[in-house]
């Protein structure tokens, strides 16, 4: 049997857990590929630093002079960034290397294009990783789910801002000291931007959706909104509703057959569905098909050792594959679905007004809603000092007509403010 050579390009937390497994799982993993799994070199970004468990002869700076060795079987990416690991992965292609990377970002702005650069040179790219930590989903979209036709995909996919807007949820914490428990406890990192804001999760839209719907989806076409405007108020609201707010990723195949909608934002969802009993930092994902029909994945999102086993399970299907000299299977985008931005997508909305605590209001608020094409599913008024807060929830209308709506409600006489927006998806 030949030994396959893999190279480790990252050693964080990610990289540490994947080199210390490749140690204490040797023999598991050469019985389940068929051959033996050598560490042959780990690219640091700096000299020096600690690295438990690494014999000190396999670390290097020099991770260009390790993707080109020629010896190299498979390069596991775990840096991130786009273009330096754009660079190494194309490279590791052009010297024979397949590549298994967690490298979301990457993956969502650029995937097609690597897609092409893995098959002109015949080896593989797989990305488990870069979507839900530990939990197996692109896999199954994309082979278990082969000969089904899939609908839809609703998930949480970012852990950081699931453990904010739970925590908000069961202490009634506002969002400032959400995050700052968050950052504590090392769910959120210094700068959450990616997280809180949806770009993460919006990356992970466009890799799901690009499987799901066999379309090309690149980041750009996810329409994104973060978790900083939830206010405690619309914890208190959707409680009321008998909901909770999520941070969703919703792709979507339209009625008409030809189209998609990929969005990432804030929703109600109703108690009742599945999504809303994960708590924590944990991940969901649930997956509507013709044949299957409902399926929900589960499981932690992030950390080293769940995202370690992701990329092992990709290192092991790779290895067997250059074992038999073939490849698995690449991203196809036959479909060529359109995709449709989010001004068409239909949904449900609570909105949240403050408004002058006098008769005939409700009735003007309605009418100006019907005039834009939104009509009044149920509404709840409380008198304040000064006013009334009234909460609405709407029939299906589109995010453009609802926008409209919501821009003449701020010129009308008698409301005071819109102190809320949220979408109610599952229902």
């Amino acid at each position: 049997m030949r030994t396959l050579k893999v190279a480790l390009l990252g050693c964080g937390v990610v990289g540490s857990e994947v080199a210390r497994y490749l140690d204490t799982h040797a023999a598991e993993l050469t019985a389940r590929i068929g051959a033996p799994v050598e560490l042959a070199g780990v690219a640091v970004r700096r000299d020096g630093l600690p690295r438990p468990g690494i014999p000190e002869h396999l670390l290097t700076t020099d991770a260009d002079g390790l993707v080109t060795r020629g010896d190299i079987d498979v390069v596991v990416e775990v840096i991130g960034g786009l273009d330096r690991a754009r660079d190494l992965i194309t490279t590791a292609f052009a010297h024979g290397a397949s590549v298994v990377s967690a490298n979301k970002a990457l993956i969502a702005a650029e995937g097609a294009a690597l897609h092409t650069g893995a098959a002109a040179h015949g080896v593989d790219l797989y990305y488990e990783a870069a979507v839900a930590g530990a939990i197996p989903l692109l896999r199954p979209l994309r082979e278990s789910l082969a000969g089904d036709r899939v609908n839809r995909v609703l998930g949480i996919v970012n852990g950081t801002t699931n453990f904010v807007l739970d925590k908000m949820d069961s202490l009634g914490a506002d969002y400032p000291q959400a995050l700052k428990e968050a950052t504590a406890l090392g769910y959120a990192e210094a700068d959450p931007t990616a997280d809180v804001e949806g770009h993460d999760a919006a990356a992970k839209a466009a890799i799901l959706a690009g499987i799901a719907f066999d379309t090309r989806v690149r980041v750009q076409d996810v329409h994104r909104e973060g978790i900083t405007g939830i206010t405690a108020a619309d914890i208190t609201a959707a409680k009321a509703a008998g909901c909770a707010v999520k941070l969703l990723a919703i792709c979507e195949r339209g009625t008409d057959g030809a189209s998609v909608t990929v969005r990432v934002h804030p929703a109600m969802i109703p108690l009742e569905h599945p999504l809303a009993a994960v708590r924590g930092a944990f991940n969901a994902v649930f997956v509507e098909a013709d044949a299957a029909g409902q399926l929900m994945f589960y499981g932690p999102g992030a950390g080293g050792a769940p995202t370690a086993s992701s990329v092992l399970g990709d290192l092991v299907a790779v290895c067997r594959n250059k074992l038999a000299g073939v490849t698995g299977p690449g991203a196809t985008t036959y479909a060529e679905l359109t995709v449709r931005p989010m001004g068409e997508v239909v949904t449900r909305y609570h909105v949240g007004l403050d408004v002058a605590d006098r008769p005939a209001l409700l009735a003007e608020v309605a009418t100006v809603l019907a005039e834009h094409g939104v009509s009044v599913e149920s509404f709840n008024q409380r008198r304040h000092e000064g006013g009334c807060s009234l909460a609405l929830s709407t029939h299906e209308a589109t995010d453009a007509a609802l926008s409209a709506a919501v821009d003449t409600l701020r010129g009308t006489a008698g409301v005071h403010g819109v102190t809320s927006i949220v979408r109610i998806e599952g229902r």
